[in-house]
């Protein structure tokens, strides 16, 4: 936990309710904030062309706003907990290539994300790449942009599937139920897809409960120990049979955080979202972090 809490920022609201949620979630565990933003000067030069960005009105004017945006960041932060340590970064890099790296030796990563949109086509297309291949911990904060609307109450939801990375989601569920101490309710659903939406198939597909690959052994199997673990934390359980994306966004509506794994079953290593977490990144009611197999 000595690890900082990093949060990319781009001017807008959304960036802003970011820092926010990262700062209050900094200031509650003693950890450090960082505050980084690209500039990307080399899709400036692709634009403007090499000679006018050698003009220093044009890189003076960049690096200004820059300065600005993370100074406004800052006093976000600043105004969550005057006594947080925060750093901040002004680089020339792309914003992704800077989020991407500066997330290895993060704890987490947090982007801002409004609405059924992402905060801005251009800051929309660098969110999914980190919340896609960023190592560890990506936490991408939706809701209104207004910082008095961040659900402070309400329990930790967290989806379970059969895949080898559920340990890793599970530990982080349990690690932030146990430190905002509430409830965490533990969610699977025995398929990934809309199976309701051909009902003839339903019963002849249904898992035999006493099965050891039925939802609730599944279930139960990835739960052993964690209850030990954290005995503080009162698990709920719910099981579902179908539509595990709709189950948990419907969940977020009450919840104050939403964790899953960054691939559901028989998702490609590395290159893309699984369905569900693609999903609720942008649909859901409240923040949805996204745990990388091998994340700390």
């Amino acid at each position: 936990m000595q690890a900082p809490i990093a949060v990319g920022v781009d001017g807008s609201d959304a960036g802003y309710l970011a820092v926010h949620w990262a700062a209050e979630t900094a200031a509650q565990r003693g950890q450090e904030l960082r505050i980084l933003h690209g500039l990307d000067l080399d899709a400036t030069r692709a634009v403007v062309g090499s000679y006018d960005l050698l003009i220093p009105s044009v890189v003076e004017n960049l690096r200004r706003r820059g300065a600005h945006t993370v100074q406004s960041a800052r006093a976000v932060a600043l105004d969550v907990d005057p006594a947080l340590r925060v750093a901040t970064e002004v680089s020339s890099d792309n914003p992704s290539r800077l989020l991407l790296g500066a997330a290895a030796t993060a704890c987490m990563m947090v982007l801002g994300a409004s609405g059924n949109r992402l905060a801005g086509a251009h800051f929309g297309s660098t969110l999914l790449a980190v919340t896609r291949h960023a190592p560890g911990v990506v936490v991408v904060v939706r809701g209104a942009c207004d910082e008095s609307r961040i659900r402070r109450g309400g329990p930790v939801v967290v989806g379970v599937d059969g895949s080898l990375s559920s340990a890793d989601v599970l530990a982080a569920a349990f690690e932030e139920a146990s430190m905002r101490h509430v409830e965490l309710i533990a969610v699977h659903t025995w398929s990934d897809v809309h199976i309701g939406h051909f009902a003839g198939l339903a019963p002849a597909a249904a898992p035999n409960p006493e099965s050891d690959e039925s939802p609730c052994a599944i279930l139960g199997e990835r739960l052993v120990g964690w209850q030990e673990k954290y005995p503080g934390v009162v698990v709920t359980t719910r099981l579902y049979f179908d539509g595990p994306a709709d189950r948990l966004a419907e969940l977020s509506r009450a919840a104050q955080l939403v964790v899953v794994g960054s691939r559901g079953r028989g998702g490609f290593t590395s290159l893309l979202l699984g369905s569900t977490s693609s999903f609720l990144v942008q649909h859901a009611h409240c923040p949805v972090m996204v745990v990388h197999p091998g994340s700390p």
